[in-house]
């Protein structure tokens, strides 16, 4: 975390990341990723993932500040249970304070989270007014509550980018929703079929391989996805 002097020039940078996003286009894969990524840096948390709803209401893990992460999130949307489904459907803040405790309600993400030494688990609804198009999870290795604070920023930065994520310059109709999210989805299905295509063809771990192809479309200044797809179908070496 950012030392508190450090923090608000970072936090008034992060803002202004994702509110330029409200007027300019932007690349869906790298905003979410930026988001989890800002969140492990300013807050009291050791990871950070964000789940969206694809258009039939089904989640699906968009963007994880770790490979470990994302896979305990696909865990647990696989299975039906967690902190990020139960924010969803409630729309709401849920915190589980000591996941060792709730067993017998989530007994994936006591297992899961033993193993990968989380602790704590909040979940902090993606929402525009009575909508709520997914959750913003943040891990910690300790039990215990997170700040106030952390709680307000977190929930901030996952309503900038739920406005950006809903945003289009006419007015919000649903097919064009429906559409930018299942693009959204689609994104993020080939940038893990790229990791996975870098990871083997380089000897790589999951997350080298992510951060190999970022750095290479953030070089080129390309799209995440873009990049993914020509990687996937063998057209590209970054």
């Amino acid at each position: 975390m950012v030392p508190v002097a450090g923090r608000e020039g970072q936090l008034t940078r992060t803002f202004v990341t994702l509110t330029d996003s409200l007027v300019d286009d932007f690349d869906i894969a790298e905003l979410l990723q930026q988001l989890v990524e800002e969140c492990v840096s300013l807050l009291e948390v050791s990871a950070a993932a964000l789940v969206l709803a694809d258009p039939a209401g089904r989640l699906q893990v968009m963007a994880a500040s770790s490979e470990p992460t994302r896979l305990l999130e696909a865990d647990l949307l696989a299975a039906g249970e967690g902190p990020a489904l139960e924010c969803f459907r409630t729309g709401t803040v849920v915190v589980v304070p000591d996941v060792a405790a709730a067993a017998a309600r989530w007994p994936v993400l006591t297992a899961q989270a033993a193993r990968s030494g989380v602790r704590s688990v909040s979940a902090l609804p993606m929402r525009l007014h009575a909508r709520t198009i997914g959750a913003l999870d943040l891990h910690r290795t300790r039990a215990g509550e997170p700040g106030t604070e952390d709680l307000q920023i977190a929930q901030a930065l996952a309503d900038v980018a739920t406005i950006a994520i809903l945003q289009h310059r006419a007015a919000v109709r649903s097919e064009l929703l429906s559409g930018q999210l299942q693009n959204a989805l689609n994104s993020r299905t080939v940038i893990e079929q790229a990791k996975g295509v870098l990871a083997e063809r380089a000897g790589l771990d999951m997350a080298e391989a992510f951060a190999r192809l970022r750095g290479y479309a953030r070089r080129t200044q390309r799209p995440l996805a873009e990049v993914a797809r020509e990687v996937v179908a063998g057209g590209l070496d970054v």
